[in-house]
């Protein structure tokens, strides 16, 4: 069995998954991020939520920062101690089984590629993650390009993220069309950088798109991700399949 996990800066979900099909094999279970978020906390954690699901043969578990060969190089979201860790080593420590890390959006991007609003898309094609903060996942002809951190772009003289992230909406109690005007602005900047063929809108806030993509004119088309918040959990498994 292949058990997805994802990190994220207010939970910490997984689930076992079905790589053939891109589901869930069972419901998802979450514990709380602990703070701060730090190495030997979010171990274990990543170890209670392992736990939950018994016998389980690989685990991939998905980070919210650049992810170089198993090493968190960033730590935005989480607590610094991330920067410079050997994420993979950690985790196989703390779980018991080998563990495959990847950046959080890249594993989203993967799984809506493989299995969702990507599936057959040719081209470029931009996944974006609304949360904490913004990730973003870039594939050219299926092909990922890895730990594109677009989200922090400048934009407006401040980290794009800052303002248009999820938490941005909800720490400043933000209209649905007040928000969507700052991802707009966002999202034309990216897309005059890029000229992807689609952007695929994911993360927590993709189940909730009719509050807000009706409201976004854009050039490119712009369309929810299919797996909403389990996109993760099963790009991080599907990933992890492949490690064998």
């Amino acid at each position: 069995m292949i058990l997805g996990i994802d990190i994220g800066g207010s939970g910490i979900k997984g689930a076992p998954v079905d790589i053939e099909a891109g589901a869930l094999l069972a419901d998802r279970f979450r514990i709380e991020t602990p703070q701060p978020a730090d190495v030997q906390r979010v171990a274990a954690t990543v170890s209670e939520v392992a736990a939950k699901f018994g016998d389980i043969d690989r685990v991939g578990v998905t980070f919210p920062g650049v992810v170089v060969r198993g090493v968190t190089k960033t730590a935005a979201n989480v607590d610094k101690s991330w920067i410079g860790a050997d994420a993979a080593g950690l985790f196989t420590e703390a779980v018991g089984r080998p563990v495959t890390v990847l950046n959080d959006a890249d594993a989203a991007g993967v799984a809506e590629m493989r299995f969702g609003a990507g599936r057959g898309v040719t081209g470029t094609v931009l996944m974006l993650t609304f949360g904490t903060g913004i990730g973003t996942a870039l594939f050219v002809d299926g092909t990922l390009v890895p730990n594109t951190e677009l989200g922090h772009l400048e934009l407006d003289g401040v980290d794009a993220e800052t303002r248009a992230a999820d938490r941005a909406r909800e720490a400043e109690d933000l209209s649905w069309p007040d928000w969507a005007a700052r991802v707009e602005r966002y999202l034309r900047h990216i897309d005059m950088l890029l000229q992807p063929g689609l952007i695929i809108i994911g993360g927590g806030v993709s189940k909730k798109a009719e509050k807000f993509l009706p409201l976004i004119d854009l050039r490119t088309p712009v369309v929810p991700a299919q797996l909403l918040n389990n996109a993760g959990i099963i790009g991080a498994a599907a990933l992890a399949a492949e490690s064998v």
